[in-house]
């Protein structure tokens, strides 16, 4: 299933945590009594799990943030990332409430939104999707930088990505970098990425060279 997450810009006020300096029980350890952690990206895992999470803890009214099915929105998402951690659509999703509630740590969640990614990359570190996803939050919450960082370790773990390229190239485009801005577009479109927004964008500003 082929999933685009689309970046824009959304400045919001959060604070700043440092989780390189944090100790590892800052976010948990992986795994344990409480809680067997899964593979997203197992098939073994997604045939025998899956579904029993999902089902009743990731349904679309829970991934769209309308409501919870016997909780709070924070609580059903975090139940769903303990059980696994690199479930980047349910990262996209708890990161979206993170910004939209204003708050590192919604409400009934088990842990923070860096957190969470914390864990998505401890649990599974060349795992591109979680990065790029990771990517695409810190832009919207005003971190383009470590943005930058991630979106550029997810375009080098998967380079034949075209979305990866696509969203990598559109930061860039933001950040006025109209060279890096082309070669990932033309990487992008290389791999019949289908969106022409990031081309459109470099004919506009004169940075197109078919």
């Amino acid at each position: 299933m082929k999933i685009i997450f689309g970046i824009v810009t959304l400045i919001v006020s959060t604070t700043s945590i440092n989780l390189q300096a944090a100790q590892p029980p800052y976010c948990g350890d992986l795994g344990g009594i409480a809680y067997q952690t899964y593979d997203y990206n197992d098939p073994e895992d997604r045939r025998h799990q899956l579904k029993l999470v999902e089902i009743a803890h990731f349904t679309p009214n829970i991934e769209n943030l309308q409501h919870g099915n016997s909780g709070t929105l924070g609580g059903e998402l975090s139940y769903t990332l303990m059980m696994f951690p690199n479930h980047y659509r349910a990262l996209a999703a708890f990161g979206k409430l993170s910004l939209r509630e204003k708050r590192l740590k919604p409400k009934g969640a088990k842990y923070s939104v860096e957190c969470f990614f914390d864990r998505g990359i401890r649990f599974r570190p060349n795992d591109a999707m979680v990065r790029m996803v990771y990517g695409n939050y810190l832009l919207k919450a005003g971190q383009p930088d470590k943005a930058t960082e991630q979106l550029q370790i997810a375009a080098d773990l998967q380079p034949e990505n075209s979305t990866i390229n696509y969203n990598l190239g559109l930061l860039y485009m933001q950040k006025k970098d109209y060279e890096q801005a082309r070669i990932y577009a033309k990487k992008a479109y290389d791999l019949d990425f289908p969106l022409p927004g990031l081309k459109n964008q470099l004919i506009k500003a004169g940075k197109w060279e078919d």
